[in-house]
């Protein structure tokens, strides 16, 4: 085999290690609804997808500002992901009602139309994030890759998949017409086999070598 052709074949697999491990970075968000058509109030929401039975607990969503890059909202969450693996966090009026039924968790927000973004934060740092609307150079953009598309009134952003995550906004969400609290098509993603397990730790043992073999 060619060393062009070691090398297709190498990178080939290490993108098969990396998607194995990535496509289960949970917590994330799945699902973004704010924009009303009339009021927002009681009716927007905010659903995330992570290992059913997992706690909430230290967890929360930031609202960034597209225009400075303030904190525009805070949510701090607590409860535990559902059997699904769905857990839907919606806009609370001033009465405790909201439109969003069999939601998981109440609270008072209004997120804001874009260009904004939606952070998810854990204890070890960012967790998630996604980013809406045409941002300027101006402006702060705190999603991942490149914006998803800010839709018109009464639609949702989405991710095709609620637990896989590229890193790129703008391919994993796309506009919902109907939003659709608490539920989400989930990718069935095998896990990987002892072969490809083998293969990875072969291919960082190669690299090793290959440094050991330099420096000698």
């Amino acid at each position: 085999m060619h060393r062009s052709q070691r090398l297709v074949a190498t990178l080939a697999l290490v993108a098969t290690c990396l998607a194995a491990s990535d496509a289960r970075a949970l917590p994330l968000i799945s699902e973004v609804y704010y924009d009303a058509i009339g009021t927002d109030d009681g009716r927007g929401f905010v659903e995330l997808y992570g290992t059913p039975g997992a706690s909430l607990d230290g967890l929360r969503l930031e609202s960034i500002n597209g225009d400075g890059g303030a904190v525009a909202v805070r949510l701090t969450l607590s409860g535990s992901f559902g059997g699904d693996g769905l857990f839907v966090v919606a806009d609370r009026r001033s009465d405790g009602s909201t439109d969003i039924a069999d939601a998981d968790l109440l609270l008072d927000f209004d997120l804001q139309n874009g260009p904004d973004s939606l952070v998810l934060l854990g204890a070890s740092g960012v967790l998630d994030a996604v980013g809406y609307g045409v941002f300027d150079a101006s402006q702060v953009f705190a999603g991942e890759g490149a914006p998803a598309s800010d839709g018109p009134a009464g639609a949702s952003l989405a991710r095709h998949f609620a637990n896989l995550d590229t890193g790129d906004n703008a391919a994993d969400f796309v506009e919902l017409a109907v939003p659709t609290p608490g539920s989400a098509p989930i990718a069935a993603i095998p896990e990987p086999g002892t072969a490809v397990l083998a293969a990875c730790g072969l291919v960082g043992l190669a690299r090793i070598g290959r440094r050991r073999g330099r420096r000698g």
